[in-house]
């Protein structure tokens, strides 16, 4: 199973996903409500996959995707998204993100995705 980074600001968005995760057998071995945390934690740990929502404050989605792939090019990134961001979902894939997931979700897409990967 994967050691997975969950990344977003809403503080219950990462509390659902970490649940999720950990019923379906998965470790989530840290979690931050933005890229730039996401980027320090990642000095430390070393995730296997990391879900990564697209708009936050203090660093977006798509800039720590940028700097996650360029100095952690092995780690797996899906992005999460509200509806309506396609373009921006569309950037992400282009930069190197693996899949994307969709918000509002339920568990079993999470846990569908996810296993692509782990």
């Amino acid at each position: 199973m994967a050691k997975i980074m969950i990344v977003d600001d809403s503080r219950i968005l990462r509390k659902i996903l970490t649940n999720t995760l950990t019923e379906a057998g998965h470790e989530v071995i840290a979690d931050a409500g933005n890229g730039k945390e996401a980027l320090l934690l990642l000095e430390k740990i070393k995730p296997d996959l990391i879900t990564l929502d697209i708009t936050m404050p203090v660093m977006d989605g798509l800039e720590a995707l940028t700097q996650i792939k360029a100095n952690y090019p092995d780690i797996k990134v899906i992005m999460v998204s509200a509806a309506g961001q396609k373009n921006k979902v569309m950037e992400a894939l282009k930069g190197g993100a693996s899949d994307f997931l969709q918000k509002p979700f339920e568990p079993e897409d999470v846990i569908n995705i996810i296993s692509k990967f782990a």
